[in-house]
């Protein structure tokens, strides 16, 4: 049975804190409160699959989620940013109703959690709990009211932006590219405006996809923990996603923490460059693959990483290196400020031993082999989200 008493988070993780050997990591890994700060299987749902059910697709689904031990999954909803019938706001609509459905579906196994409260209620009660974080400020628009509105159908995060920026916040793909300066980088006075109604509301700011300059802004203004929802560190992989240490250590001096994505190219250096060789040495039969799919529609859902499985086992990076930055973010700041946020679904590869939500009692496991103790894994697997989730909440 799973135990949860939001209000003294840290009475909970001292209870289990007997658990000090790290033997037995399945009963540690069981007996935690585990969150996820990110997933992407909303996009899966919207594509008309039912994951009521165990399926072959993708990285989750209810019966995996339960195997898995995950407790509470926030489910990332997510507008692609080009032009279509519907606007942003009404797509982002649709998907919550889209969560709200498979809610409905399941109501004997899940529920949706808008407060700590109701997160500890229903796990009391056995059920795997849903939250919802939105990624990427666009469906916002420019209207502060939109925040209200999202934030009473039950966003309890805000990704300020995707790749693409909005009119008040720079993402990092932006900033990273913009060479003529012709960008104005950083947040607008309605960005800063942005960040105070969020602070008003309750809803954690997530900095996860933003752009340096805006990231700093947002910490001169922000006056609640903030969370980078999907992120790793940039001093084991440079990449534009990670965070630096100097980032890293504004983010825990405000009370957040980082999740720790598990993306290949945000935890393995040399990733991307392995990636582009290998598809290079098998182009003629990624060509011919992607021939073949426009005339067999057996092939039309299968991407080219299912196709070039067996090649990509020889250059997805261990679960070691994925260890790797959580260990960096806990010992650069503290075990109180590092957390999961695996972005499952929403990456075609994954590193070996975390090939789908079922594996998450590996990194139980390979924690305690690094000599972090039970209460150590709990506030990672789930205790610092609840912490933060707390702070931020208005009562």
């Amino acid at each position: 049975m799973k135990y949860l008493v939001t209000s003294i988070v840290l009475s909970f993780l001292s209870f289990f804190g007997g658990f000090q050997t790290g033997n037995d990591y399945k009963k540690i890994h069981s007996d935690a409160i585990i969150v996820d700060a990110h997933n992407d299987v909303v996009q899966r749902i919207l594509e008309g699959e039912d994951i009521s059910y165990r399926t072959t697709e993708g990285h989750s689904d209810l019966p995996r989620f339960k195997e898995s031990g995950i407790d509470v999954q926030i489910f990332s909803i997510w507008v692609p940013p080009q032009p279509a019938k519907r606007s942003y706001f009404e797509q982002a609509n649709r998907q919550i109703d889209s969560i709200d459905s498979f809610v409905l579906r399941n109501q004997k196994q899940v529920a949706l959690a808008k407060t700590t409260m109701d997160i500890e209620k229903f796990i009391r009660n056995g059920k795997f709990v849903v939250m919802l974080g939105m990624e990427g400020g666009h469906p916002i628009g420019d209207e502060l009211g939109n925040l209200d509105f999202f934030y009473k159908r039950g966003i309890r995060y805000l990704t300020l932006t995707w790749n693409n920026s909005t009119s008040w916040a720079t993402s990092a793909r932006d900033e990273e590219r913009d060479s003529s300066r012709s960008l104005k980088k950083g947040l607008s006075p309605l960005g800063e405006k942005v960040i105070k109604k969020m602070n008003e509301l309750g809803m954690i700011i997530d900095v996860s996809h933003l752009g340096e300059k805006a990231f700093w802004d947002v910490i001169r203004t922000t006056t609640k923990p903030i969370i980078a929802s999907h992120s790793c560190a940039w001093s084991l992989c440079p990449n534009r996603r990670n965070l630096k240490d100097d980032q890293i250590k504004a983010i825990a001096k405000t009370g957040g923490a980082v999740f720790i994505n598990f993306a290949p190219f945000f935890i393995d250096s040399t990733f991307s460059r392995k990636e582009r060789a290998m598809r290079e040495q098998n182009k003629a039969r990624i060509d011919s693959f992607r021939a073949a799919q426009t005339k067999n529609n057996a092939l039309k859902d299968v991407s080219v990483e299912e196709f070039l499985q067996g090649e990509y086992i020889e250059i997805r990076p261990s679960l070691s290196k994925l260890i790797d930055h959580f260990d960096y973010v806990a010992k650069l700041v503290g075990i109180d400020y590092v957390g999961i946020g695996s972005d499952f679904d929403g990456i075609s590869v994954t590193p070996i031993d975390m090939d789908d939500v079922t594996f998450l009692p590996n990194i139980t496991r390979e924690l305690l082999k690094r000599g972090y103790t039970a209460e150590d894994v709990q506030k990672i697997l789930g205790g610092n989200f609840i912490r933060i989730l707390k702070t931020v909440e208005v009562h």
